[in-house]
C-alpha cells in the first residue's frame, strides 16, 4: 500500500470515528432516557447503576397514556404543527417564488428585512404578543397560537426556499410562457414538483421547530388542555406529588417519536434539497 492510499485510509478512518462519536454523543441521551422510562422506582434509586433494567416496565407508558394529560398535549402538538405549517407554506411559496423570479426595485430591502426578521428571537417578542393577545381578546386561543408561529416561521421559510427556487432554470418559465402558461400555472405545475424535495424538507424543519416550541405556548396559553407536549412536559413534572421521573422518561420518549420517525420517512427528501443546494443564496 502506497503512502498516499494509506493517507487516504487513515483519512477516512478519522472521519467515520469523529461520525461514530457525534452519533453516540446525541444518541446516548436518549437510550438513557428509554433506559429510565422502563425501570421500577427501586431501579431509580438503585445505588448501583442500572444500564437496562431485568424486567422492562412497558406499562409505564400505559400509565402515562391513562393518568396523564400527555394524549391530549400531543394532539394539540400535532394540530399546531400541521395548520401552521400549511399557514406558513400558503404565504412562503408564492413569496419565495416571486422573489426568486420578480426583479423590482425594493427587492434587495425587502430580503433584508426578511433576514433581520428570521434572526428575531422568540423571547424579544413574545412579551409584547402577550400584551397584545390580551387587549385583543384572543389570549390562551390555539388558533391564535398557530398565527404566532407561522408568523415566526414564515421568514426562514420565504428565504430557504427563495434559494431553491433559483436552482430552477429560467428556460423552464420561458418555455412555460412561450406555450400560453400563466404564472400561477407555471407554479404549481412546472416549478412545485420540482421544488418537491425543498419543500419537504422545509416541512420537515418547520415541524422541528414548531414542536419544540416552547416560548410561545407557555406564555401565549394559560389552559392545560390546550398545551403542546413541550409544555404538558414540565407541567407534568412541576404538579405531581408521586415519584413520577420514570413517567416524565416515559411522555419524553412519546414527545420524541413523532419526529424521528418524520426524520426516517422523509430523509431522502432532506438530503435530496442539500444536494441541490437548497441552500443558495
Amino acid at each position: 500500500m502506497s503512502s498516499h492510499q494509506l493517507k487516504r485510509h487513515s483519512i477516512n478512518f478519522l472521519y467515520y470515528l469523529g461520525g461514530i462519536a457525534i452519533l453516540l454523543f446525541f444518541v446516548s441521551p436518549l437510550l438513557w432516557t428509554l433506559s429510565i422510562s422502563l425501570k421500577t422506582i427501586p431501579e431509580l434509586f438503585s445505588r448501583q447503576v442500572v444500564w437496562w433494567p431485568a424486567n422492562p416496565q412497558w406499562n409505564n407508558y400505559v400509565a402515562v397514556f391513562q393518568n396523564t394529560n400527555i394524549p391530549r398535549n400531543l394532539l394539540n402538538s400535532l394540530i399546531l404543527v400541521t395548520t401552521s405549517i400549511v399557514l406558513v407554506m400558503l404565504i412562503a411559496v408564492p413569496s419565495a417564488y416571486g422573489l426568486s423570479r420578480f426583479r423590482f426595485k425594493s427587492k434587495q430591502a425587502t430580503m433584508l428585512l426578511i433576514l433581520v426578521f428570521q434572526m428575531m428571537s422568540p423571547v424579544v417578542i413574545v412579551i409584547p404578543l402577550y400584551r397584545m393577545f390580551i387587549s385583543l381578546g384572543i389570549y390562551n386561543q390555539l388558533w391564535s397560537l398557530i398565527i404566532a408561529y407561522a408568523a415566526s416561521s414564515a421568514p426562514f421559510t420565504v428565504w430557504y426556499l427563495k434559494g431553491y427556487f433559483e436552482t430552477i432554470p429560467l428556460a423552464l418559465d420561458e418555455a412555460a410562457h412561450i406555450d400560453g402558461a400563466s404564472r400561477l400555472y407555471t407554479l404549481t405545475r412546472v416549478h412545485l414538483p420540482i421544488a418537491l424535495p425543498g419543500i419537504v424538507s422545509t416541512v420537515v424543519l418547520l415541524a422541528v421547530q414548531t414542536w419544540s416550541h416552547f416560548i410561545f405556548p407557555s406564555i401565549l396559553l394559560d389552559d392545560k388542555n390546550l398545551y403542546p407536549v413541550a409544555v404538558g412536559l414540565l407541567d407534568l413534572q412541576s404538579t405531581s406529588e408521586a415519584i413520577t421521573v420514570h413517567y416524565l422518561a416515559a411522555a419524553s420518549i412519546m414527545s420524541v417519536l413523532p419526529i424521528l420517525i418524520c426524520f426516517i420517512v422523509f430523509q431522502k427528501f432532506i438530503v435530496s434539497a442539500l444536494t441541490q443546494g437548497a441552500v443558495k443564496g
